[in-house]
């Protein structure tokens, strides 16, 4: 079973048995190349088709900055591509996909070719990304970050490529503040999801990962705490679908 480890001081993500940034970083590399063939349908699935609501929203969040012809998002931790093809059709600029499993991408450049959407897609690590200083409007991610190694570095890289004014969004799984609606999706995701998961994908851990991740990530007010002390401005967090995710947003102030 591929769970997490004991919570260390929120770093970065430790799946079970790992202890280094680099074994985190091949072990969920694994894990993602392992489900890609199943990725998207469970997604659609599991979420009872929220997930679609939710980049979509996210994506029209960001179209006001990315209206002009010469703009230029990031998607990181992008997968098979749904939120940077969110993205692309409210932009008339240009969208990098980004992510260091290459099934996912394999999968995206299929889709973005299906769906006549222009994407540039790259195989990078989020932690090391090959872009300077400064070349982004908007840096993205979409329920990849709380799987990063290194969580201050990631902020870190998402801060250093975004241009001053630039605006960061990172959408991921919160767990509800309601006590019952609490209750209810923490069963859902110990007893219920895992176990679809796993049979739906014929792999064994990764479902089993997913709902450990989600339970050792920051609170919203913390992680809004993490985004401040990596250097944004302006953080601020809204949450949908009854708190079980948010979309968190700053921008990189001027001078920075």
């Amino acid at each position: 079973m591929t769970t997490c480890a004991k919570k260390n001081s929120l770093l970065g993500t430790r799946p079970e048995g790992t202890e280094t940034e680099t074994a985190a970083s091949a072990t969920i590399n694994r894990i993602f190349a392992a489900v890609a063939p199943r990725y998207d349908f469970l997604n659609h699935l599991l979420s009872f088709g929220f997930d679609r609501r939710w980049r979509r929203r996210t994506a029209a969040r960001l179209s006001a900055t990315l209206a002009h012809p010469d703009a230029r998002a990031l998607d990181l931790c992008a997968g098979t591509g749904d939120l940077a093809l969110e993205i692309a059709r409210v932009t008339p600029g240009i969208v990098w996909a980004s992510d260091f499993c290459h099934p996912m991408l394999q999968l995206a450049q299929a889709k973005a070719r299906r769906d006549s959407r222009r994407l540039q897609l790259l195989g990078a690590d989020t932690l090391r990304l090959p872009f300077a200083e400064g070349t982004f409007d908007v840096v993205s991610a979409a329920f990849g970050f709380r799987n990063l190694a290194n969580y201050r570095r990631g902020l870190e890289e998402m801060r250093r490529v975004l241009k001053p004014r630039g605006v960061v969004a990172i959408l991921e799984f919160s767990l509800p503040q309601s006590g019952l609606v609490r209750e209810i999706y923490r069963f859902y995701f110990r007893r219920i999801l895992p176990r679809l998961g796993n049979w739906l994908s014929g792999v064994q851990g990764p479902y089993s990962y997913l709902p450990a991740s989600v339970e050792l990530f920051p609170d919203c007010d913390e992680f809004a705490e993490w985004m401040r002390a990596a250097g944004f401005g302006e953080v601020r967090y809204e949450r949908w679908t009854g708190g079980t995710v948010a979309l968190h947003t700053g921008i990189r102030p001027r001078g920075a």
